[in-house]
């Protein structure tokens, strides 16, 4: 258990890097469009080689041809789930800390639900409950850091986060439903969605088009040498090696009570993505009300995954 705790909470502190080195770009002048579809771009790139290397280019030709042959759902499902998403994480790092922006995303978890219903499953009581406590605990963030801010700054900051957490959650299940045989989807049948870094490659090749037109359309000027680098690192940190540890101590787990404590360290994003803000930024510490709200958010992250696994 200690052992997958500490692979969690590695994985906890890769993920924070993306909050942090996004409020870093907004900062130092990046335009936030390049932040979030220059990730994507490294993030194609970066799988397709890894793939590549781990199971050869045959599988690469493989999902190519399997993007091609649903290329309408690819765009739709990656442009909700990655460009949806991300572009809107990233404009957020204009406004908001980058901690505050790592709680709010805490409402994914209720977005979850929200989305789920909505495709026709229902949850016990207990599960509203538990996230009523994270929602508590995500506002309380939020009114502390409000006391700091301007009106537009917290709408600004916060609206877009909360859009995001629906996006982030819809577009997964619609790949999900679809490969569960949901008749009014395309059947998406094949080992090879099965793998979790093949339908991540085919997600981030289904953004291509958003970015590419809202590129177009916005025109932002051209990204600094700092800006590219640092949006290779969010990738590579946050969409690799994050994601590597995490689904790690997940196979890793034998029983229920193990993927609990797994889930649950991932509510260190935020305290991480403080930490980072504080040493990099010099961002003052949280006061008593924000930690008060961390706290919530943590318990009722711990009570939603312990009761789902049991």
């Amino acid at each position: 258990m200690a052992s997958l705790i500490s692979i969690g909470l590695l994985s906890g502190l890769f993920f924070s890097t993306t909050f942090v080195l996004n409020r870093m770009m907004s900062l130092q002048g990046g335009h936030w469009l390049w932040s979030a579809s220059l990730r994507y771009a490294f993030m194609i790139l970066i799988l397709a080689g890894f793939i590549s290397l781990f199971k050869g280019f045959d599988t690469i030709k493989g999902l190519v041809r399997f993007f091609f042959k649903n290329w309408k759902f690819w765009i739709l499902t990656g442009s909700i789930g990655f460009g949806g998403f991300y572009s809107l994480i990233c404009f957020s790092a204009d406004y908001s800390p980058g901690w505050v922006i790592a709680a709010t995303w805490q409402l994914t978890i209720i977005a979850t639900l929200v989305v789920l219903v909505g495709f026709g499953r229902s949850f016990p009581k207990k599960v509203w409950l538990f996230s009523f406590i994270i929602f508590i605990g995500v506002l309380m963030v939020n009114l502390s850091h409000a006391q700091l801010s301007s009106f537009k700054e917290l709408f600004m900051g916060g609206l877009p986060v909360l859009i995001a957490a629906f996006c982030y959650p819809i577009g997964n299940q619609l790949v999900w439903e679809a490969t569960n045989g949901n008749p009014a989807l395309p059947k998406l049948n094949d080992p090879l969605v099965e793998n979790a870094f093949n339908k991540v490659l085919l997600l981030s090749l289904g953004s291509l088009p958003f970015w590419v037109i809202l590129v177009a359309i916005i025109r932002p000027p051209p990204p600094s040498t700092g800006q590219i680098l640092n949006t290779f690192l969010v990738a590579l940190f946050s969409g690799v090696i994050a994601t590597s540890l995490f689904l790690l101590a997940r196979n890793r787990s034998g029983k229920p009570s193990e993927l609990a404590a797994v889930d649950a360290t991932q509510s260190s994003e935020v305290i991480f993505a403080l930490i980072g803000e504080i040493l990099i930024f010099n961002a003052p510490l949280p006061d008593k009300f924000s930690i008060v709200g961390m706290c919530l958010m943590a318990m009722g992250l711990a009570l939603f995954v312990r009761f789902q696994k049991s």
